[in-house]
């Protein structure tokens, strides 16, 4: 037990330490190359530097090797954090390419459904998914689509809802909070012990990235943070929790495909709001324009960027709330069948 507690401190640690200390130096560099991008929600319009991804995933690079090295060795935990690392890591360079240019509507989906295959090669899955109540579910052969959907959705999702500033990384701190307790409760301590560097990358992250931003995750940042709570999620078995946790951004994704009724890089479109004459964020009047969560928070009065975020916030810990009751309600099942 000993030995689990230093490795959560330590991973824990150096997640949120080297996101701290490379951001200042990544918005330094990124500024000095002309590396940014026009908030469009903020008066005056300023430009902020992105991406910040390249800080992210060297955070959890660094902190996933030091759990290795600090959990008890086994087959198990190295096959986890190698699915771990080559998934995040995969999920990065595909952001990172979408960053420099912005490639087709079916790029990520399809080049992060290629970036599971490490998961499956490393065999770190039961082919079953387990629901609360109902408890298991035996798929063999249908499972291996599951994980290949999964990780598309939870890095494109997160993706979606990078629409302003904190919303990301304050999003995903939220949901891997929820994440790391449900794995608790279902006692799997070393894939909670896996996620932390996810937490602790997110929150740090959002000091940089919260209203006012200084910089922006883009898709670099964003995918990484998706992909990486995918893969805990398939090798921690709680791919039902996780996804109770994020569904205001898949309800976000799921309004956006089906007005849109294709999938097509979201910059590429119109914007789903507009600004008032006080800067606040409305609703666009264009009929053609796509439906989003944020669209629908704005739909009975303008509002802030600020408070949208809060609501989403709200959101996000509502569902939080759901996955931990989830998350005991399977537990009752496990425990009342040891």
């Amino acid at each position: 037990m000993q030995s689990e507690i230093i490795s959560a401190i330590t991973g824990s640690a150096i997640s949120f330490l080297v996101v701290i200390a490379l951001t200042p130096v990544l918005i330094k560099s990124l500024t000095k190359h002309n590396w940014t991008v026009k908030d469009v929600n903020r008066a005056g319009g300023a430009m902020v530097p992105r991406p910040g991804g390249p800080a992210i995933i060297v955070a959890i690079i660094i902190s996933e090797i030091s759990i290795f090295f600090l959990l008890p060795q086994s087959e198990l935990v190295a096959k986890q954090i190698a699915a771990i690392l080559t998934t995040t890591s995969a999920a990065f360079v595909i952001g990172l390419i979408d960053d420099r240019k912005v490639m087709g509507g079916w790029f990520k989906p399809l080049a992060l459904a290629a970036s599971s295959i490490p998961i499956i090669a490393l065999g770190v899955y039961e082919p079953n998914l387990a629901f609360p109540i109902f408890g298991e579910v035996k798929i063999p052969a249908l499972y291996l689509g599951v994980i290949v959907i999964m990780i598309s959705i939870t890095g494109n999702t997160i993706n979606s809802i990078d629409v302003m500033n904190g919303i990301a990384s304050g999003f995903m701190a939220i949901a891997s909070i929820a994440l790391v307790l449900s794995l608790i409760i279902l006692q799997k301590y070393n894939v909670a012990i896996m996620a932390l560097p996810l937490v602790f990358a997110s929150l740090a992250f959002y000091r940089y990235h919260k209203f006012p931003s200084k910089i922006f995750p883009g898709d670099s940042g964003a995918l990484t943070l998706g992909a990486m709570y995918g893969v805990i999620a398939i090798i921690g078995r709680v791919e039902v929790v996780a996804a109770i946790a994020l569904l205001p951004a898949v309800i976000n994704s799921f309004l956006f495909l089906s007005s849109v009724k294709k999938i097509v890089e979201h910059r590429q479109i119109k914007g789903p709001t507009t600004h008032t004459d006080d800067n606040k964020i409305t609703a666009t009047k264009e009929k053609d324009a796509p439906i989003t969560l944020v669209r629908l928070l704005v739909a009975a009065k303008p509002l802030t960027e600020k408070e949208i975020g809060f609501a989403i916030f709200r959101l996000a810990t509502f569902s939080a709330v759901l996955a931990l009751i989830s998350a005991f309600l399977m537990g009752v099942r496990i425990w009342g069948n040891p």
